[in-house]
């Protein structure tokens, strides 16, 4: 069954979900808003299973050593979610007794969008971008390092979905569409900005110029400190125009306590 849903609202925009009888979705803690009474809602350290779609439950067919796997399984992800930084739980909602109504939002000022998943390709999107999902998405993590990440000084990790059905995402700022074919296979973006890419985008990262008197330039007088994402090949590709980094550094200045000064780049004193 398609999820249904509308992603209402301007600067700050929420998706209000109609759940069937019997459908679930779930969400990451934080991200839940308000529901219906006879929406059911129970937190797990599990996300769904690759077999049925539904939370991972304590009981099974599989006797002590079907548990003892699922026990397991669910303790692995609960690590890598928190090595990723990500919540260790997530949310489930079910409609009883007939429709209901439950709503999400992100966390940033900014849009939402609803990605339909056919099983044919997977999502990858950046930490934090995950809202709400139907129990048939399957939700992972991918840690992008190795050469990627060391190239350009950092490691990346990544939100997986696959699957079939509807997952939500959000940003911050407004969305950019694009397919990296169409500007000749290949863009270069700030780190910040990429929001969500199809299976099939390469993602790297690379350093801003070469280590000569431009690339110093770019990297400490550029904002952009020392490196950018490529996204190479053809498909589907979301960026978002404003960057958390962006956002924390214009929320500083407007306290007073903004210490970045005019070169920006290496000289900021962001922590973040």
């Amino acid at each position: 069954m398609t999820l249904r849903q509308e992603i209402v609202g301007n600067a700050m925009q929420m998706a209000i979900v109609n759940l069937r009888p019997g459908q679930t979705v779930y969400c990451e803690a934080g991200k839940f808003l308000f529901k219906t009474t006879n929406v059911t809602m129970e937190t797990r350290l599990g996300g769904p299973s690759n077999a049925g779609g539904q939370p991972s439950q304590g009981g099974g067919s599989g006797g002590m050593g079907g548990m003892l796997r699922q026990a397991m399984g669910t303790a692995m992800q609960a690590g890598q979610r928190a090595l990723a930084g990500e919540s260790l739980a997530f949310q489930y909602f079910s409609a009883q007794g007939g429709e209901g109504t439950v709503a999400f939002a992100g966390v940033l000022p900014g849009e939402m969008r609803a990605l339909e998943l056919d099983g044919t390709r997977a999502w990858f999107a950046e930490k934090d971008a995950f809202v709400a999902a139907e129990s048939t998405v399957d939700f992972g993590i991918a840690f992008q390092g190795g050469r990627t990440g060391m190239k350009g000084g950092e490691g990346f990790v990544l939100e997986k979905f696959t699957g079939r059905g509807t997952v939500i995402i959000a940003g911050a700022g407004n969305f950019i569409d694009l397919d990296p074919a169409d500007f000749g296979g290949r863009v270069e973006v700030d780190t910040g900005c990429v929001v969500a890419f199809e299976e099939g985008i390469r993602y790297g990262v690379q350093r801003v110029g070469g280590l000569n008197r431009q690339g110093v330039m770019n990297a400490v007088f550029g904002g952009e400190g020392l490196s950018l994402a490529t996204l190479e090949g053809s498909g589907r590709v979301i960026l978002q125009s404003l960057t958390i980094e962006g956002l924390a550094n214009a929320l500083r200045k407007a306290q007073g306590g903004d210490k970045q000064g005019p070169t920006g780049g290496l000289f900021s004193t962001s922590s973040g």
